[in-house]
């Protein structure tokens, strides 16, 4: 990947800037680095005169979601409660990396609390709106993260993603936001919601970008994948009853973008994992996998009803935890059995498409009004993402091209095919640019 030959401080300057002028009606960062930030600055641009850069990250503006530690400061993960709480004593593993590897450390970024929702609400923040349409959802639960990038700035934004909660903003704001394969970047210093869901993963305006914050993240060899040629690549598309209710614009951007593969060589393949994913959902009924694991992480103050937290992240996460511990290993055994039998199927290809999600965003307005509509908003929100999450797999949401509003294109791969992904996503992302 190119470096960038422009000053690291004149491009933090002119951002930091721009966040001063807007200030008193900040919505994106909960806190910013300033002083700190331009001392990595000039660091990176000195290197850059020595001709010793450390990589290419070097000089580049990363954000990160606020539930990274970050030493000296408590870790808030998007809620008030957490205000008292004692201050991080180091780095989160994967924030001393970037740093390691010359990356500016510019703020942390807004979300939802605990990460527990999809939407982008949290209610002990002013709303933070979509990039594109400040009037619409930007989704979470990395909300600040999706904004940040899509709006310039940061150039590469740090996120979490235990159901999709760095594909649902990517893809609502129009940018790139890759889900690696869980446990194949630490997760030291990353507050939990979900132990056997979490990973951490990168969104940025380039496919390049994910691919190099997340070798770095990872601790492997620093680079991009060569790309790999569509021609005979052989893509499953699991029609059936999974894509039956794609609003419009989707459906068009959907169908626009798979021809657009099919003539690069590409072979399409109508599958279907309807079978998988209802065995899925009947082993979840007792509870989402998210839901009984993040409600171990919060038991401690679950019970407490006077604490100021965000009912729709308390109310399922106390539903939770009278799950018994039987039922949730019984869960965790039938995922295992299911995960197998997803890795088999997805075999028979290089990769799965579908869309990121099934809607464009929705209005802020009927959303915050309504909640039988923010709990359907939700669940359409989820209903694509969680499958990565729930069958152990990696993604990653491409922006597709001409959509009046953004919508995401998802690619799947295998458990571990991490790299391989990035490499094939590199090839659809320099087709898509020529198809806009």
């Amino acid at each position: 990947m190119p470096q960038h030959k422009s000053s690291a401080r004149d491009r933090l300057e002119q951002i930091l800037t721009r966040l001063s002028a807007r200030a008193a009606d900040e919505r994106v960062f909960v806190k910013l680095y300033f002083e700190t930030a331009r001392l990595e600055a000039d660091a990176a641009d000195k290197r850059m005169a020595d001709a010793a850069l450390r990589g290419p990250l070097d000089g580049r503006i990363v954000s990160i979601k606020d539930l990274f530690d970050v030493a000296g400061e408590p870790t808030l993960a998007g809620s008030i409660i957490r205000q008292t709480a004692a201050p991080a004593t180091i780095d989160a593993v994967v924030v001393e990396r970037l740093r390691a590897a010359g990356a500016i450390i510019i703020g942390k970024t807004i979300m939802t609390e605990f990460a527990f929702t999809a939407v982008g609400l949290n209610p002990h923040y002013p709303v933070a709106g979509n990039a594109v349409d400040p009037r619409r959802i930007a989704g979470g639960s990395s909300t600040g993260a999706g904004i940040s990038v899509a709006e310039g700035t940061s150039e590469i934004s740090i996120g979490s993603d235990t159901g999709g909660s760095v594909r649902i903003p990517a893809a609502l704001n129009g940018v790139a936001g890759f889900k690696p394969t869980a446990r194949r970047i630490p997760l030291q210093g990353a507050f939990p919601l979900s132990p056997s869901l979490d990973s951490i993963g990168p969104l940025a305006r380039s496919v390049s970008d994910c691919a190099v914050a997340d070798s770095i993240m990872a601790g492997e060899a620093v680079g991009l994948p060569e790309p790999v040629s569509l021609n005979g690549l052989r893509i499953g598309v699991p029609r059936s009853q999974l894509l039956d209710s794609l609003e419009k614009p989707v459906a068009h951007g959907f169908d626009e973008t798979l021809k657009a593969c099919e003539k690069a060589g590409a072979l399409i393949i109508e599958c279907s994992i309807d079978d998988l994913i209802d065995a899925m959902a009947d082993a979840t009924s007792v509870g989402s996998i998210a839901g009984i694991e993040g409600s171990r992480v919060h038991a401690s103050w679950l019970h407490d009803d006077t604490l100021d937290v965000d009912q729709r992240v308390r109310r399922p996460l106390l539903r939770r935890l009278s799950v018994s511990e039987s039922d949730y290993i019984s869960v965790m055994q039938k995922r295992q059995a299911l995960v197998r039998q997803m890795d088999e199927r997805i075999g028979n290809f290089d990769l799965f498409a579908m869309p990121t999600v099934p809607i464009v965003a929705p209005l802020i307005a009927p959303v915050m009004d309504d909640d039988a509509f923010y709990k359907e908003t939700e669940s359409q929100l989820l209903r694509y993402t969680q499958i990565a999450n729930q069958f152990d797999l990696t993604a990653i949401s491409l922006p597709m091209p001409g959509m009046q509003l953004p919508a995401g294109l998802m690619l799947i791969a295998q458990h571990g095919a991490d790299r391989r992904l990035l490499a094939m996503a590199l090839s659809v992302e320099q087709l898509l640019s020529k198809s806009v």
